[in-house]
């Protein structure tokens, strides 16, 4: 399949309304990595077409944060979708997206605000506002994301559990490295050392796994240990460790059914997510 790269979003509506069977919708950011490809993987078998959206959404980010040096290689990345077999790249430009005199947003009232939401002021608002926008442009029958960013998605669930959109969204497994780091495109931002360093964070949910499967159902205590494992490692900055049900967010004080655990850290410059599900037996 020839891969068809559309810049102008109404030439994309024009194109999204000859399609026919199930399309799939796989939002990115570009910088691609193995973790988008998995994305890209499920969404051909889960759909007869497969459009990637490559955009770096300004509004996600806040004053201070990375906007202008997040990382971009548009090339790389149009060459490996293609080599993947998708058909459509949908490619905008922000002035675009978000025209002059553009007002709408639109908020997940309480989730948006916590664990990552609480250090990212307004991100969440930015990643609906987006994600709707893309919907609303796709009309995709199935939406992929991974689950490194669990807040994220379930907020999205939310959103499209709210606005009574036709949508699927599937959830796929956090891609590693062999060491573990979860791939994440501010990964290239780590020095030998910071990279070196960084698996900390999977080792310490891998040892919160080993507690809960030994019968340990007390979040403190798990939290405890998972904070001593990173403080082992000067540089790496735990910003938060939550374990919190995974409905609303709320933090658990007991593990009685499945709950997330979630942390943020800052690695030198970049600030890396990581987590895993817990489940008591």
């Amino acid at each position: 399949m020839t891969l068809r790269i559309i810049e102008n979003l109404t030439e994309f509506k024009t194109v999204r309304n000859g399609l026919t069977g199930q399309v799939a919708l796989v939002p990115t950011m570009g910088a691609l990595h193995e973790g988008h490809f998995s994305l890209v993987r499920k969404a051909l078998e889960a759909a007869d077409q497969v459009v990637v959206s490559i955009f770096v959404n300004p509004t996600q980010f806040g004053p201070g944060e990375d906007l202008d040096r997040y990382p971009r290689t548009l090339d790389d990345d149009l060459q490996n979708i293609e080599k993947l077999g998708v058909g459509f790249v949908l490619l905008p430009s922000a002035q675009a997206v978000y025209p002059p005199g553009y007002r709408t947003y639109v908020q997940v009232e309480d989730l948006e605000n916590k664990l990552c939401g609480r250090f990212r002021p307004g991100h969440f608002r930015g990643v609906a506002t987006v994600v709707l926008k893309l919907l609303n442009l796709t009309r995709p029958h199935v939406v992929l994301f991974g689950q490194k960013d669990a807040q994220q998605w379930l907020l999205l669930q939310r959103m499209i559990l709210d606005l009574h959109l036709d949508v699927q969204l599937l959830v796929c497994p956090i891609v590693r490295e062999p060491d573990g780091l979860a791939m994440s495109s501010r990964n290239r931002y780590l020095t030998p050392g910071q990279r070196a360093a960084a698996p900390v964070l999977h080792l310490a949910l891998q040892d919160a796994e080993r507690q809960v499967q030994r019968g340990q159902r007390s979040a403190a205590r798990i939290l405890k240990r998972v904070q001593s494992h990173i403080e082992q490692e000067p540089l790496v900055r735990l910003q938060y460790a939550e374990i919190v049900d995974l409905k609303n967010l709320e933090p658990v004080e007991h593990l009685d059914e499945e709950c997330l655990l979630a942390l943020a850290a800052l690695v030198g410059t970049s600030r890396l997510i990581d987590n895993t599900i817990l489940i008591p037996r």
